[in-house]
């Protein structure tokens, strides 16, 4: 049985499910979830996307993200993939959603609410070479630089969602003296 992706509409209210594969070829609106892992020197845990995934391979993102299965909620599957993908186990914590569409170049498009969790962990991560490359880590403010000189080296939901991942940061930074 294919993978199947929650489709929802703009208010995040399910509508059904398709094969995900079929989802990216039209473009529909659905769910899906992205983890941001900070280690304590508050650097952000990159991931480099496999070479042979089915769009953005070889392009560097946030710790892991993925899609909600059926029934399952979006804190279970950010824990779930956090652990498949980087072999990594913690605390998550929900931050905010946004909305996006990228179409790519192999006419696949994501068209997705984004639920974004953030974890604090000093882990070293063991990768699931399926789905990761290589993994890094960065501080924001170096991050930020990166993505204005080099924004085709980042996933387009990295590049849309990290204003507000700075933002959360930063206000975590100052409460906490750490990030997340």
């Amino acid at each position: 049985m294919e993978e199947q992706v929650i489709l929802v509409d703009l208010d995040d209210v399910p509508r059904g499910q398709m094969d995900k594969m079929e989802a990216h070829e039209k473009g529909m609106l659905h769910r899906a979830f992205s983890v941001f892992i900070f280690n304590s020197k508050c650097e952000l845990l990159l991931q480099q996307r496999a070479l042979h995934k089915y769009h953005s391979m070889g392009l560097w993102t946030n710790t892991c993200c993925s899609h909600q299965r059926i029934g399952e909620s979006n804190i279970r599957a950010a824990k779930r993939r956090l652990m498949e993908e980087m072999g990594i186990d913690c605390e998550l914590s929900f931050l905010f959603k946004f909305t996006y569409k990228a179409i790519f170049e192999n006419g696949l498009t994501e068209h997705e609410i984004d639920h974004v969790f953030f974890g604090m962990s000093d882990k070293l991560p063991v990768i699931n070479l399926d789905e990761v490359a290589s993994f890094k880590y960065v501080d924001l403010e170096t991050l930020a630089k990166d993505i204005e000189v080099n924004p085709n080296a980042y996933t387009p939901w990295l590049r849309i969602s990290l204003a507000q991942v700075i933002a959360y940061a930063s206000t975590a930074k100052t409460k906490n003296g750490h990030t997340a």
